[in-house]
């Protein structure tokens, strides 16, 4: 068995990011950057006033009370051509440009009119309420870096940078296959040994969610005809992901069929708890991932090296470890043996600001019961010593059934 560690560097050495494509920005949301983004304008392209009241000269303000002469007005869409000068000034309104001549505002809180007179009873120093030219970015400005991860808040600044289009990453294209005579899709008839498959809707999830495009090739028997036929569907793929039968049973067909299809494996087992029987290896130039058919195995380590994975493929630099927060133990925790162990857990209550978790009693690989109720995971290193009651941990939040990575 390899490590945790060594299985999610040889899986990531082995990848490349996928091609790019351009789309429009109202599609950019979730998307890596594939190249950056650089401003095709100024932002604003003028000076503009940040409050409603009167263009000034601020030396017409230095002394007050003092009145001037409105000789105009400028509004967002329509400013004023004339010049200010001396004595004189314009109505302007929030987001209009700054009149020639003018370089201060005067807020109308500030002021008293008659007609074409206006009385300012509160002074202000020059450049006041303006906004200049070039304030939020200048044209030829970057913006993000390739890499980036686009989200709904960086939409407004590519659209005031003038950037309808973007260069991203495309969709890595993640192929599923589910393996075993033993498994139906939710709503088929049940056989009287036979299961629900439901690996490969959560596995499809987490690459929707990270950002990739899942493609359900099915189910494949338990015979090399179906496996090898069902397999031909991930040529096209960008990776292959098997769901069950990565094992060295009569049954776990994965390894010896599609070894003669040129499979060759990296590795197959893992130091890791859950997840033991995890396989990595390239079919015919295509990578391959091979995760355990227990349902709390696949999920998990779809968290340690699919998303990782993903991330490679998209692009963008994979995260060194989970990310984790703080916690404190309910109860004590015994030693933990060779293996890394990834406990599920729930949060109990608070204390000192910190969550108080609790273990899950039973951490059977197949209880999608204890997979659901969990608020977090609790990763352990080989041989971790035990941990007394109130100990501080740390550990991976789980939002709506997955990693908040």
């Amino acid at each position: 068995m390899i490590s945790v560690e060594d299985a999610r560097q040889n899986i990531l050495s082995h990848l490349t990011p996928v091609s790019t494509e351009t789309v429009s920005i109202n599609q950019a949301v979730g998307r890596i950057l594939a190249e950056p983004i650089i401003a095709r304008r100024t932002q604003p392209p003028s000076d503009l006033s940040a409050m409603d009241g009167y263009a000034v000269q601020a030396s017409d303000v230095a002394t007050i009370p003092t009145t001037l002469t409105v000789i105009g007005e400028s509004a967002a869409g329509h400013g004023f051509d004339g010049d200010v000068t001396a004595g004189s000034c314009v109505r302007i309104f929030t987001g209009a440009p700054l009149p020639a001549g003018a370089d201060t505002i005067i807020i109308q809180e500030d002021t008293t009119r008659e007609g074409d007179q206006v009385t300012i009873t509160e002074g202000a120093t020059k450049g006041r309420y303006v906004r200049p030219a070039g304030i939020d970015f200048k044209e030829g400005d970057a913006a993000f870096a390739p890499g980036h991860k686009i989200s709904p808040r960086d939409l407004g600044l590519l659209a005031a940078m003038n950037s309808p289009w973007v260069t991203v990453c495309r969709k890595p294209r993640i192929a599923l296959l589910s393996t075993g005579d033993e498994l139906v899709r939710p709503g088929e008839p049940l056989g009287a040994n036979q299961i629900i498959s439901t690996n490969a809707l959560v596995v499809a999830a987490m690459i929707e969610q990270a950002g990739g495009e899942a493609i359900d090739l099915g189910i494949a028997k338990d015979n090399e005809d179906s496996l090898r036929q069902m397999a031909g569907g991930a040529a096209k793929a960008d990776m292959l992901i098997t769901l069950g039968g990565a094992s060295v049973g009569d049954h776990d067909l994965v390894q010896s069929v599609l070894g003669k299809d040129g499979l060759k494996i990296d590795f197959w087992r893992i130091a890791m708890r859950p997840g033991k029987p995890l396989m990595f290896g390239d079919l015919n130039g295509t990578p391959m991932l091979g995760l355990p058919g227990n349902p709390v195995s696949s999920m998990i380590c779809s968290y340690i090296f699919l998303i990782p994975a993903l991330d490679i493929l998209m692009g963008k630099a994979a995260a060194s470890r989970p990310r984790t927060i703080p916690a404190i133990l309910s109860h004590e925790v015994k030693e933990n043996d060779r293996r890394q162990d990834y406990v599920r857990a729930r949060i109990t209550g608070e204390e000192d600001g910190l969550p108080v978790i609790e273990l899950f009693t039973n951490q059977d690989s197949s209880l999608l019961s204890r997979l659901s109720g969990a608020d977090c995971l609790l990763m352990r290193p080989p041989h971790a010593p035990a941990l007394p009651k109130g100990e501080k941990v740390e550990i991976a939040l789980l939002q709506a059934g997955y990693p908040d990575v």
